[in-house]
C-alpha cells in the first residue's frame, strides 16, 4: 500500500516555486506568504559556525510522510529537497546536504529507534524531528508521547547535533480537533522546556486556512491530509528565512505567537 502511495505521490503534477530570487508559490490560487514559523527566539550556534566560515553543513531530515513527501509530485519537490536548495542559495559558500530519512506512517517511537542508529551511523551537524502527526491521528497515551520526546532530545545532544522540531500540519478534516491539539501543545510543551526550537507548521499552516480557505486546498494533496507541491515549498521557504535568521544571532528572529 505504501509503495502505491508514493507511486501516486510522485506521479502528480509539479508546483513549486523556490526562494527569494523566484517567484513565490502559486497553485490554482494558493499564494506562499511568508509566514513567521519559529515560536521563540532561538539561535543555532553550530549552524552560524559553519556558514560564517563557509563549511559544509550536513542535516538530517527525519520523521514520517511529511518528510518522506507523500504527496509531491517528484523527490525533489519534498520539502527536504526544496530546504537544501533554498538553504544553498542562502549560504552560497557552504555545502549544503540535507539527508531525507523520512517513512510515511512511522509513530514517535518507530522514527526514534531510526534516529538512534542514524546518529550512530554518521555525524550530522543539525537534526530536524518531524513528530506528531501520526501519534495524535492513531491516538495514544499523551504523557507516554511527552517522554518519547523528551527521549529523543536527549538521543539527539548526546550525539551532537543541533536539534530543531516539525510539528504536526495543519488539515481541516481533522476527526478529533481537541485530541491533535493536545499532541501539537505537547511538541510545544516539552520543546520550551528543553530549550529547543519548533518550526510550528501548525499555526503556520493555520493562518494560511484562515487567510483564505478556499486557496487553502491547493497547499494539500488530494486526500486532503497531506502537503503538496506548493504547500512543502511554502514550508521550506518558512524554514529556510527561520533558519537563516537562526544561524545569525546578531539579526532579530521573528517570533510566530502562540
Amino acid at each position: 500500500m505504501r509503495a502505491a502511495m508514493r507511486f501516486l505521490a510522485f506521479a502528480l503534477p509539479a508546483i513549486a516555486a523556490t526562494f527569494l530570487v523566484e517567484a513565490p508559490a502559486q497553485a490554482a490560487g494558493f499564494s506562499c506568504r511568508e509566514t513567521p514559523i519559529v515560536r521563540s527566539n532561538a539561535a543555532l550556534a553550530p549552524l552560524s559556525a559553519k556558514v560564517s566560515q563557509g563549511k559544509a553543513l550536513t542535516i538530517l531530515a527525519i520523521g514520517s510522510s511529511s518528510t518522506e513527501g507523500i504527496g509531491a509530485s517528484a523527490k525533489d519537490r519534498t520539502y527536504p529537497a526544496r530546504l537544501q536548495a533554498l538553504l544553498a542559495k542562502s549560504w552560497p559558500k557552504s555545502q549544503i546536504e540535507i539527508v531525507n530519512a523520512g517513512i510515511g506512517g512511522e509513530t514517535a517511537p518507530q522514527t526514534l529507534a531510526r534516529m538512534k542508529a542514524a546518529l550512530t551511523a554518521r555525524a550530522y551537524d543539525l537534526v530536524i524531528w518531524q513528530v506528531g502527526t501520526n501519534d495524535a491521528v492513531k491516538g495514544g497515551d499523551l504523557d507516554a508521547f511527552k517522554t518519547m520526546i523528551g527521549e529523543g532530545i536527549s538521543l539527539v545532544r548526546e550525539a551532537g547535533p543541533a536539534l530543531a522540531i516539525l510539528d504536526p500540519q495543519y488539515f481541516p478534516s481533522v476527526r478529533d480537533p481537541q485530541r491533535y491539539g493536545q499532541y501539537v501543545e505537547a511538541v510545544g510543551e516539552v520543546s520550551r522546556r528543553e530549550a529547543v526550537p519548533v518550526f510550528g507548521r501548525y499555526d503556520a499552516m493555520r493562518e494560511w486556512h484562515r487567510s483564505d480557505a478556499e486557496a487553502f486546498k491547493a497547499a494539500l494533496w488530494t486526500d486532503g491530509f497531506h502537503m503538496s507541491d506548493a504547500g512543502y515549498d511554502c514550508l521550506a521557504r518558512d524554514m529556510a528565512n527561520a533558519m537563516v535568521g537562526m544561524a545569525a544571532p546578531s539579526r532579530p528572529v521573528v517570533a510566530a505567537s502562540r
